[in-house]
């Protein structure tokens, strides 16, 4: 059973290519319609810091600045408010899958931002 010698017998090259969200989140706006972006303040696949780069990088100006989202009196986490009706919101304590870490603020955030009330 052990092979004595290893030999590549895969040329194959492999290309790995992701689609940002930068263009489609450009176009929407651009259409006038309202998004929620949010991210996990624990998030280490995506960090918020990331996120907030490329919603730099929309040249949006800011109508609300950084300020705190309450959930039953608690901080929730954090958002910002641009032109072209964009919201950026950070949740306190989530990973990654957000609502799965903090699923009540992930839904008081929802709720409001569905209901049209700011964070």
């Amino acid at each position: 059973g052990t092979i004595g010698k290893w030999e590549r017998c895969n040329t194959t090259d492999f290309e790995y290519e992701t689609f940002g969200s930068f263009e489609f989140h450009a176009n929407i706006s651009k259409k006038g319609y309202r998004s929620l972006m949010y991210s996990g303040d624990h998030d280490l696949v995506v960090p918020f810091m990331s996120t907030q780069a490329w919603i730099r990088a929309l040249n949006y100006s800011i109508v609300d600045d950084w300020r705190p989202w309450f959930v039953n009196g608690q901080v929730g986490g954090y958002t910002r408010t641009y032109s072209n009706r964009m919201t950026f919101a950070t949740v306190k304590g989530s990973g990654h899958t957000a609502p799965m870490y903090t699923p009540e603020q992930c839904f008081a955030m929802f709720t409001k931002w569905i209901s049209n009330l700011p964070l």
